[in-house]
Protein backbone atom coordinates (compact mmCIF):
# COMPACT_ATOMS: atom_id res chain seq x y z
CA UNK A 1 0.00 0.00 0.00
CA UNK A 2 1.37 3.60 -0.24
CA UNK A 3 3.26 5.03 2.49
CA UNK A 4 5.52 7.57 3.08
CA UNK A 5 8.52 7.81 5.86
CA UNK A 6 11.66 10.01 6.98
CA UNK A 7 15.58 9.07 6.36
CA UNK A 8 17.97 10.98 8.34
CA UNK A 9 21.28 11.50 6.58
CA UNK A 10 24.67 12.72 8.05
CA UNK A 11 26.01 16.00 6.53
CA UNK A 12 29.82 16.86 6.92
CA UNK A 13 31.34 18.38 9.45
CA UNK A 14 35.08 19.61 9.80
CA UNK A 15 35.60 17.19 7.06
CA UNK A 16 33.65 14.36 8.32
CA UNK A 17 30.42 12.83 8.04
CA UNK A 18 29.31 13.79 11.41
CA UNK A 19 27.27 17.08 11.58
CA UNK A 20 23.60 17.33 12.31
CA UNK A 21 21.74 15.39 9.87
CA UNK A 22 19.31 16.53 7.47
CA UNK A 23 15.64 14.88 6.95
CA UNK A 24 14.80 13.07 3.90
CA UNK A 25 10.86 12.38 2.91
CA UNK A 26 10.47 9.37 1.11
CA UNK A 27 7.29 8.14 -0.55
CA UNK A 28 5.81 4.92 -2.57
CA UNK A 29 2.68 4.56 -4.79
CA UNK A 30 2.19 1.17 -3.99
CA UNK A 31 2.98 -1.65 -1.70
CA UNK A 32 7.06 -3.29 -1.31
CA UNK A 33 9.05 -3.41 -3.97
CA UNK A 34 7.25 -0.41 -5.98
CA UNK A 35 9.61 2.78 -6.98
CA UNK A 36 10.86 5.57 -4.26
CA UNK A 37 9.72 8.87 -5.19
CA UNK A 38 11.72 12.06 -3.08
CA UNK A 39 9.29 14.33 -1.02
CA UNK A 40 12.31 16.57 -0.04
CA UNK A 41 15.46 17.37 2.72
CA UNK A 42 14.76 19.60 5.56
CA UNK A 43 17.03 20.92 8.64
CA UNK A 44 15.03 19.64 11.11
CA UNK A 45 12.45 16.99 11.69
CA UNK A 46 9.96 18.85 12.57
CA UNK A 47 9.70 20.37 8.80
CA UNK A 48 10.10 16.91 7.91
CA UNK A 49 7.07 15.58 9.53
CA UNK A 50 5.09 18.30 8.17
CA UNK A 51 5.71 17.59 4.69
CA UNK A 52 5.12 13.58 5.26
CA UNK A 53 1.55 14.91 6.67
CA UNK A 54 1.23 16.57 3.30
CA UNK A 55 1.78 13.70 1.34
CA UNK A 56 0.13 11.21 3.47
CA UNK A 57 -2.81 13.73 3.12
CA UNK A 58 -2.62 13.71 -0.73
CA UNK A 59 -2.26 9.85 -0.80
CA UNK A 60 -5.15 9.03 1.69
CA UNK A 61 -6.76 11.40 -0.97
CA UNK A 62 -5.72 8.79 -3.93
CA UNK A 63 -3.80 11.75 -5.61
CA UNK A 64 -0.29 10.27 -5.21
CA UNK A 65 0.66 10.55 -8.65
CA UNK A 66 -0.18 14.70 -8.73
CA UNK A 67 2.37 15.14 -5.77
CA UNK A 68 5.52 15.46 -8.15
CA UNK A 69 3.53 17.85 -9.99
CA UNK A 70 2.65 19.94 -7.11
CA UNK A 71 6.18 20.09 -6.07
CA UNK A 72 7.16 21.37 -9.27
CA UNK A 73 4.31 23.69 -9.29
CA UNK A 74 5.52 25.67 -6.74
CA UNK A 75 2.16 25.26 -4.73
CA UNK A 76 1.57 27.62 -1.44
CA UNK A 77 1.32 23.98 0.37
CA UNK A 78 4.79 23.12 -0.37
CA UNK A 79 8.64 24.62 -1.10
CA UNK A 80 9.64 23.58 -3.99
CA UNK A 81 12.99 21.07 -3.87
CA UNK A 82 15.85 21.89 -6.87
CA UNK A 83 18.09 19.67 -8.38
CA UNK A 84 20.98 22.45 -6.13
CA UNK A 85 19.59 20.98 -3.02
CA UNK A 86 19.16 17.31 -4.28
CA UNK A 87 22.59 17.23 -5.26
CA UNK A 88 24.27 18.81 -2.52
CA UNK A 89 22.11 16.06 -0.12
CA UNK A 90 23.50 13.45 -2.88
CA UNK A 91 26.89 14.34 -2.43
CA UNK A 92 26.83 14.20 1.31
CA UNK A 93 25.34 10.94 1.11
CA UNK A 94 28.31 9.61 -0.87
CA UNK A 95 30.48 8.77 2.32
CA UNK A 96 31.07 5.31 0.48
CA UNK A 97 34.14 7.39 -2.51
CA UNK A 98 37.40 8.48 -1.38
CA UNK A 99 38.24 11.89 -1.19
CA UNK A 100 39.58 12.60 -5.61
CA UNK A 101 36.15 11.17 -6.77
CA UNK A 102 33.98 12.95 -4.75
CA UNK A 103 36.53 16.36 -6.22
CA UNK A 104 34.70 14.78 -9.66
CA UNK A 105 31.52 14.81 -8.68
CA UNK A 106 32.53 18.57 -7.28
CA UNK A 107 33.29 19.61 -11.00
CA UNK A 108 31.27 17.47 -13.06
CA UNK A 109 28.50 19.21 -10.91
CA UNK A 110 29.88 22.75 -11.25
CA UNK A 111 28.65 22.14 -15.04
CA UNK A 112 25.49 21.37 -14.41
CA UNK A 113 24.23 22.99 -11.98
CA UNK A 114 24.53 26.60 -13.42
CA UNK A 115 22.31 25.70 -16.49
CA UNK A 116 19.76 23.33 -14.68
CA UNK A 117 20.60 23.92 -10.58
CA UNK A 118 17.08 26.24 -10.16
CA UNK A 119 15.04 22.84 -12.08
CA UNK A 120 13.07 20.44 -10.12
CA UNK A 121 14.67 17.21 -10.74
CA UNK A 122 10.98 16.01 -11.61
CA UNK A 123 10.69 18.47 -14.89
CA UNK A 124 13.76 17.63 -16.44
CA UNK A 125 13.71 16.08 -19.65
CA UNK A 126 15.60 13.85 -21.63
CA UNK A 127 15.91 17.45 -24.24
CA UNK A 128 17.31 19.13 -21.18
CA UNK A 129 19.72 17.00 -21.10
CA UNK A 130 20.96 16.45 -24.70
CA UNK A 131 20.72 20.47 -25.11
CA UNK A 132 23.38 20.32 -21.95
CA UNK A 133 25.30 18.13 -23.75
CA UNK A 134 25.89 19.82 -26.80
CA UNK A 135 26.24 23.21 -25.01
CA UNK A 136 28.92 22.14 -23.09
CA UNK A 137 30.69 20.40 -26.32
CA UNK A 138 29.57 23.34 -28.50
CA UNK A 139 30.46 26.66 -26.54
CA UNK A 140 32.80 28.23 -24.64
CA UNK A 141 33.89 24.95 -22.34
CA UNK A 142 34.32 22.68 -25.01
CA UNK A 143 34.25 19.84 -23.34
CA UNK A 144 35.57 16.54 -24.73
CA UNK A 145 33.59 13.00 -25.45
CA UNK A 146 34.40 11.55 -22.29
CA UNK A 147 34.25 14.54 -19.73
CA UNK A 148 30.75 15.34 -21.02
CA UNK A 149 29.84 11.21 -20.33
CA UNK A 150 31.38 11.31 -17.38
CA UNK A 151 29.21 14.63 -16.38
CA UNK A 152 25.89 13.16 -17.18
CA UNK A 153 26.59 9.78 -15.00
CA UNK A 154 26.90 12.41 -12.83
CA UNK A 155 23.98 14.45 -13.27
CA UNK A 156 22.11 10.66 -13.53
CA UNK A 157 23.29 9.65 -10.33
CA UNK A 158 22.15 12.96 -8.84
CA UNK A 159 18.52 12.07 -10.15
CA UNK A 160 18.79 8.41 -9.50
CA UNK A 161 19.20 9.95 -6.04
CA UNK A 162 15.93 12.11 -6.52
CA UNK A 163 13.98 8.81 -7.72
CA UNK A 164 12.93 10.52 -10.97
CA UNK A 165 11.34 7.21 -13.10
CA UNK A 166 12.69 7.21 -15.94
CA UNK A 167 16.10 9.01 -15.94
CA UNK A 168 16.58 11.10 -18.41
CA UNK A 169 19.98 11.58 -18.27
CA UNK A 170 19.98 7.69 -18.86
CA UNK A 171 17.55 8.30 -21.97
CA UNK A 172 19.18 6.77 -25.28
CA UNK A 173 17.98 9.95 -27.29
CA UNK A 174 20.77 11.83 -25.35
CA UNK A 175 23.94 11.76 -27.80
CA UNK A 176 27.66 12.36 -26.69
CA UNK A 177 30.09 13.60 -29.52
CA UNK A 178 31.78 11.75 -31.53
CA UNK A 179 34.76 9.41 -30.03
CA UNK A 180 37.42 12.08 -30.28
CA UNK A 181 39.86 10.00 -27.91
CA UNK A 182 43.58 11.59 -28.24
CA UNK A 183 46.68 9.42 -29.62
CA UNK A 184 48.33 7.59 -26.70
CA UNK A 185 51.86 8.96 -26.91
CA UNK A 186 53.98 8.61 -23.70
CA UNK A 187 56.69 10.43 -22.90
CA UNK A 188 60.04 8.91 -23.73
CA UNK A 189 63.27 8.59 -21.36
CA UNK A 190 64.69 12.26 -23.06
CA UNK A 191 61.34 13.67 -21.84
CA UNK A 192 61.26 12.17 -18.61
CA UNK A 193 65.27 12.76 -17.56
CA UNK A 194 64.54 16.55 -18.42
CA UNK A 195 61.89 16.80 -16.45
CA UNK A 196 63.14 15.18 -13.44
CA UNK A 197 65.85 17.55 -13.59
CA UNK A 198 64.04 20.86 -14.05
CA UNK A 199 61.08 19.93 -11.25
CA UNK A 200 61.02 20.94 -7.67
CA UNK A 201 63.69 19.00 -5.69
CA UNK A 202 60.35 17.80 -3.71
CA UNK A 203 58.82 16.06 -6.45
CA UNK A 204 61.83 13.97 -7.92
CA UNK A 205 61.37 11.40 -6.17
CA UNK A 206 57.69 10.75 -7.07
CA UNK A 207 58.70 11.44 -10.69
CA UNK A 208 60.86 8.23 -10.22
CA UNK A 209 58.06 6.41 -8.28
CA UNK A 210 55.43 6.34 -10.88
CA UNK A 211 57.66 6.17 -13.66
CA UNK A 212 58.78 2.98 -12.29
CA UNK A 213 55.58 1.68 -10.86
CA UNK A 214 52.78 2.95 -13.14
CA UNK A 215 50.74 4.01 -10.27
CA UNK A 216 48.16 6.81 -10.31
CA UNK A 217 48.95 9.74 -8.54
CA UNK A 218 45.87 9.42 -5.94
CA UNK A 219 47.23 5.82 -5.14
CA UNK A 220 50.85 7.21 -4.33
CA UNK A 221 49.09 10.43 -2.14
CA UNK A 222 47.29 7.63 -0.14
CA UNK A 223 50.54 5.33 -0.06
CA UNK A 224 51.35 4.50 3.77
CA UNK A 225 54.49 2.64 5.22
CA UNK A 226 51.90 0.02 6.51
CA UNK A 227 51.41 -0.69 2.98
CA UNK A 228 55.33 -1.51 2.54
CA UNK A 229 56.39 -5.19 2.11
CA UNK A 230 60.15 -4.34 2.15
CA UNK A 231 61.50 -7.81 2.17
CA UNK A 232 59.22 -8.61 -1.24
CA UNK A 233 60.35 -5.84 -2.82
CA UNK A 234 56.61 -4.61 -3.66
CA UNK A 235 53.77 -2.53 -1.87
CA UNK A 236 49.79 -2.66 -1.56
CA UNK A 237 47.33 -0.20 -2.86
CA UNK A 238 44.65 -0.66 -0.99
CA UNK A 239 40.96 -1.18 -1.48
CA UNK A 240 40.39 2.17 0.02
CA UNK A 241 43.44 3.60 -2.29
CA UNK A 242 42.25 1.92 -5.46
CA UNK A 243 40.09 3.75 -8.03
CA UNK A 244 38.72 0.40 -9.03
CA UNK A 245 38.44 -0.27 -5.32
CA UNK A 246 40.15 -3.67 -5.74
CA UNK A 247 43.33 -3.88 -3.45
CA UNK A 248 46.62 -4.86 -5.13
CA UNK A 249 50.66 -5.92 -4.81
CA UNK A 250 53.11 -3.41 -7.20
CA UNK A 251 56.13 -4.68 -7.78
CA UNK A 252 59.04 -1.58 -6.84
CA UNK A 253 62.48 -1.80 -8.66
CA UNK A 254 64.89 -2.05 -5.55
CA UNK A 255 66.91 0.52 -6.44
CA UNK A 256 63.73 2.87 -6.26
CA UNK A 257 62.59 1.01 -3.36
CA UNK A 258 66.21 1.54 -1.79
CA UNK A 259 65.82 5.41 -2.34
CA UNK A 260 62.20 5.83 -1.07
CA UNK A 261 63.18 3.55 2.37
CA UNK A 262 66.74 5.79 2.59
CA UNK A 263 64.42 9.13 2.63
CA UNK A 264 63.19 7.77 6.00
CA UNK A 265 64.81 6.27 8.23
CA UNK A 266 62.71 3.02 9.82
CA UNK A 267 62.49 4.11 13.59
CA UNK A 268 60.70 7.50 12.21
CA UNK A 269 58.33 5.82 9.94
CA UNK A 270 54.44 5.81 11.37
CA UNK A 271 52.66 2.59 10.08
CA UNK A 272 49.69 5.61 9.09
CA UNK A 273 51.88 8.12 7.77
CA UNK A 274 52.24 9.06 4.08
CA UNK A 275 55.22 7.09 2.34
CA UNK A 276 56.17 10.49 0.10
CA UNK A 277 55.68 12.88 3.22
CA UNK A 278 53.80 15.70 2.40
CA UNK A 279 52.95 14.34 -1.37
CA UNK A 280 49.81 16.27 -2.91
CA UNK A 281 48.72 15.10 -5.90
CA UNK A 282 46.97 18.26 -7.26
CA UNK A 283 50.24 20.03 -6.07
CA UNK A 284 52.45 17.97 -8.28
CA UNK A 285 50.46 18.22 -11.50
CA UNK A 286 50.80 21.73 -11.17
CA UNK A 287 54.66 21.55 -10.62
CA UNK A 288 55.06 18.39 -13.61
CA UNK A 289 53.62 21.30 -15.70
CA UNK A 290 56.07 23.63 -14.49
CA UNK A 291 58.59 21.52 -15.00
CA UNK A 292 57.39 20.84 -18.53
CA UNK A 293 57.63 24.41 -19.61
CA UNK A 294 60.90 25.06 -18.22
CA UNK A 295 62.93 22.43 -19.74
CA UNK A 296 61.11 22.80 -23.25
CA UNK A 297 59.67 19.47 -22.82
CA UNK A 298 56.03 18.32 -24.76
CA UNK A 299 53.66 18.66 -21.66
CA UNK A 300 52.72 15.56 -19.93
CA UNK A 301 50.61 14.19 -16.93
CA UNK A 302 51.34 11.69 -14.04
CA UNK A 303 48.61 9.76 -16.01
CA UNK A 304 51.26 9.52 -19.28
CA UNK A 305 53.95 8.27 -17.11
CA UNK A 306 51.20 5.24 -16.36
CA UNK A 307 50.73 4.87 -20.30
CA UNK A 308 54.47 4.49 -20.49
CA UNK A 309 55.04 2.35 -17.62
CA UNK A 310 52.95 0.14 -19.22
CA UNK A 311 53.86 0.67 -22.71
CA UNK A 312 57.37 -0.41 -21.75
CA UNK A 313 56.24 -3.68 -19.59
CA UNK A 314 54.18 -4.68 -23.30
CA UNK A 315 57.36 -4.03 -24.95
CA UNK A 316 59.66 -5.98 -22.70
CA UNK A 317 57.12 -9.04 -22.99
CA UNK A 318 55.31 -8.99 -19.18
CA UNK A 319 52.75 -10.90 -19.62
CA UNK A 320 49.36 -8.76 -20.03
CA UNK A 321 47.69 -10.48 -17.15
CA UNK A 322 50.61 -9.83 -14.55
CA UNK A 323 51.03 -6.22 -16.24
CA UNK A 324 47.29 -5.25 -16.07
CA UNK A 325 46.93 -7.21 -12.57
CA UNK A 326 49.97 -4.50 -11.11
CA UNK A 327 48.35 -1.23 -12.87
CA UNK A 328 45.06 -2.51 -11.60
CA UNK A 329 42.84 -2.84 -14.86
CA UNK A 330 41.93 -5.58 -16.75
CA UNK A 331 43.58 -7.43 -19.28
CA UNK A 332 41.47 -6.28 -22.41
CA UNK A 333 41.65 -2.69 -21.14
CA UNK A 334 45.37 -3.17 -20.97
CA UNK A 335 45.86 -4.96 -24.46
CA UNK A 336 42.87 -2.04 -26.27
CA UNK A 337 44.82 0.80 -25.48
CA UNK A 338 48.69 -0.54 -24.64
CA UNK A 339 48.83 -2.90 -27.60
CA UNK A 340 47.57 -0.59 -30.13
CA UNK A 341 49.96 1.78 -28.75
CA UNK A 342 52.72 -0.36 -29.93
CA UNK A 343 51.17 -1.40 -33.09
CA UNK A 344 49.48 1.05 -35.14
CA UNK A 345 50.74 4.48 -33.38
CA UNK A 346 53.88 5.67 -35.97
CA UNK A 347 54.23 9.03 -33.84
CA UNK A 348 55.62 6.92 -30.73
CA UNK A 349 59.18 6.49 -31.15
CA UNK A 350 59.37 2.90 -30.21
CA UNK A 351 63.04 2.22 -30.19
CA UNK A 352 63.28 5.18 -27.21
CA UNK A 353 60.72 3.42 -25.19
CA UNK A 354 62.16 0.52 -25.52
CA UNK A 355 66.08 2.14 -24.82
CA UNK A 356 64.50 3.71 -22.27
CA UNK A 357 67.12 2.10 -19.56
CA UNK A 358 68.63 4.95 -19.74
CA UNK A 359 66.27 7.75 -18.11
CA UNK A 360 68.15 8.56 -14.77
CA UNK A 361 70.56 5.92 -14.67
CA UNK A 362 71.89 7.48 -11.42
CA UNK A 363 68.27 6.03 -9.80
CA UNK A 364 66.83 3.75 -11.90
CA UNK A 365 67.26 0.83 -13.27
CA UNK A 366 64.60 -1.00 -15.79
CA UNK A 367 66.98 -4.11 -16.13
CA UNK A 368 65.94 -5.11 -12.76
CA UNK A 369 62.44 -4.72 -12.90
CA UNK A 370 61.81 -6.08 -16.73
CA UNK A 371 63.75 -9.06 -15.77
CA UNK A 372 61.16 -9.91 -13.16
Amino acid sequence: MPSSWIVARPTKADGRYRGKPRYRVVYRLAGAGSPHHYGGSFPTKAEALERKKWIDGELAGLRGREIATRLRERLELVRPVTLREVAAEWQTSRIDVAAGTRLTYATNLDRVLPTLGDRAPASITAGDVATLAATLHNEGAGLKRESIRKTLSTLAQVLDFAKITPNPARDDDVRLPANDAEEVNPPTADHVTAVHGAIAPAYRLAVIVLDATGMRVGELERLRWGDVDERAGRWRVSKASAKTRKGRWVPVPEIVLRRVLDAVPREDRNLDGQVLAGFDADAFRTALGRACKASGTPAFSPHDLRHRRATLWHLAGVPVAEAAGWLGHSPQEHLRTYAHVVLDRSEVDYRSLAAARAVLPQVLSLEAETAR
